[in-house]
């Protein structure tokens, strides 16, 4: 039977990823046996013993799906779209693996020699468990697009799966539940899951101080770039950004100074997806924001010890930097209350409109070389009639690309754009090379005046060359839309009216 041999290949897996230790691979085939209602392993003969024995981690994904099959021919799985086969398969693997005791135990001795070592053990641990599923995180598309800001990053997510109209009708006929309370809540470690909340029986969080307070710290299962990772207050409490936020953004930098660690903001729009939750996201990569140059620098009275300035990114975007973390908290802490109460009008900031706040900030800290460095994004929200999604937001034009909220990851210069642009961009080249009028294809019509726009910049479109120039544009896009989401645009007048914030730190 093929599920025996499937069986056979994941416990070979578990061993080779070290999942599964000798003294385990018993007692872990017996759990499989009883997972599939068989009773017993098959008789083997050497030479296929000898064959399932190279089987290799890339394999995964194939022995997965051999089993879901098997299980859902077999009536163990009643429904074989993704959200159930994803409901199954973190049951499977958790099968493999350490109670969450182990695993911290294992992570605390790999950071007593070094926080770097730590982090590779768990990150690759967090790949081998099938949190991160390799597989699908490389069926994402990226790309770079030089700019003069640096080379923006460029992803089309295709990782995180869509649902199927069964999974869908089923999860809004299902009991509403309140456990666990969100995605980033820790009573997600180990729980099996249901059709509107996804499985994590294979989830393992690591506990870590956050300013005296327990915190969890995991990595993103999408991994939108190199370890990324979520740091989350170990209650179910709201975003806020105050001086507190700043300490513990540190305090996480100080645990591990080889990653960078930001924060949404607080407020709807300019906010991220989970606001419910006080939590960061860092991981160890470099962004193009990161690599930025401070184009003019300031001083703030009495933080002359504080090297500040402002960074040339399409946002806007001031950077601390100094060896005492103390000291950039406190002009830190002073400039967002500053910006919570600043207003401008001709350059159309407001604090608050009808008792609605509306500044905010969006913080990012890393450490550089002796010295640590924190940017403050500034952020508004303020909707009008022209622009009901938000002024400070990607701008009507561009949301044929991206319309979505622009958060913590794109502020810094990495474009997560959604899965429908894959086919939408193979359409376009199609329509492109065969001179179809864009405005007669109901799908391809929202992107016509912009491929209007860019074609003349080109003295030649054809298939030797229209991947590179869509990806380019694309890029381009996301610039603007960077632009979009600049309170203070780069324009003379845009940077008189951001140089009357800074002067007013000084009042």
């Amino acid at each position: 039977m093929a599920i025996q041999e499937d069986i056979r290949k994941l416990v070979v897996y578990g061993q080779k990823t070290g999942l599964v230790p000798e003294e385990d691979k018993i007692y872990v085939t017996n759990q499989l046996l009883a997972l599939f209602q068989l009773d017993e392993p098959e008789e083997i003969s050497e030479d296929k013993e000898a064959e399932i024995e190279k089987t290799d981690v890339e394999d995964l994904e194939g022995i997965l799906k051999g089993m879901l099959d098997y299980a859902y021919e077999n009536g163990i799985l009643t429904e074989n779209g993704v959200v159930y086969r994803d409901l199954l398969d973190t049951k499977i693997m958790n099968i493999l693996m350490p109670r969450p005791s182990e695993v911290i135990r294992t992570f605390q001795d790999y950071y007593s020699q070094g926080s770097r070592k730590a982090t590779d053990y768990y990150y690759k641990f967090s790949c081998d468990s099938d949190y991160i599923r390799r597989y699908r995180i490389k069926k994402d598309v990226k790309w770079v697009t030089q700019t003069e800001y640096g080379d923006l990053d460029i992803t089309i997510n295709l990782s995180k799966p869509e649902k199927d109209p069964k999974a869908i009708a089923a999860a809004r006929l299902a009991k509403q539940s309140g456990y666990p309370k969100c995605l980033l809540c820790k009573e997600n470690e180990g729980y099996a899951g249901r059709v509107n909340h996804p499985a994590r029986d294979n989830h393992r969080i690591i506990p870590i101080t956050i300013q005296g307070d327990k915190w969890g710290f995991q990595y993103s299962p999408y991994v939108y770039y190199n370890e990324h990772c979520i740091v989350f207050n170990g209650q179910h409490i709201p975003m806020k950004i105050d001086r507190g936020a700043f300490r513990k953004l540190f305090d996480f930098v100080k645990l591990f100074p080889h990653y960078f660690v930001g924060s949404n903001a607080d407020l709807p729009i300019v906010g991220g997806s989970i606001l419910s939750h006080d939590h960061f996201q860092g991981g160890h990569y470099e962004f193009a924001m990161a690599k930025a140059p401070v184009e003019r620098s300031f001083t703030v009275k009495g933080f002359e010890d504080v090297k500040t300035g402002v960074v040339k990114w399409p946002m806007s975007v001031i950077r601390l930097q100094a060896e005492d973390t103390e000291r950039i908290i406190e002009l830190a802490d002073k400039i967002l209350k500053k910006w919570r109460g600043y207003t401008d009008e001709e350059a159309f900031v407001f604090a608050e409109t009808e008792g609605e706040p509306h500044n905010t900030i969006t913080p990012i800290a890393r450490k550089r070389g002796d010295a640590f460095e924190l940017d403050l994004v500034l952020r508004n929200n303020i909707t009008t009639k022209e622009h009901p999604l938000g002024v400070y937001h990607p701008h009507a034009n561009l949301h044929h690309i991206k319309k979505e909220n622009i958060g913590l990851i794109e502020v810094m210069g990495l474009a997560v754009l959604p899965a429908r642009l894959r086919d939408e961009i193979d359409g376009l080249k199609e329509a492109m090379l065969a001179g179809k009028n864009l405005r007669e294809d109901e799908a391809l019509e929202k992107h016509a005046d912009w491929v209007d726009e860019f074609q003349s910049k080109y003295e030649k479109i054809d298939a030797s060359n229209i991947d590179d120039i869509l990806r380019h544009e694309i890029g381009l896009v996301f610039m603007q839309v960077l632009t979009d989401a600049g309170v203070y645009k780069r324009t003379p007048e845009g940077q008189q009216a951001f140089d009357r914030f800074i002067a007013g730190l000084n009042e």
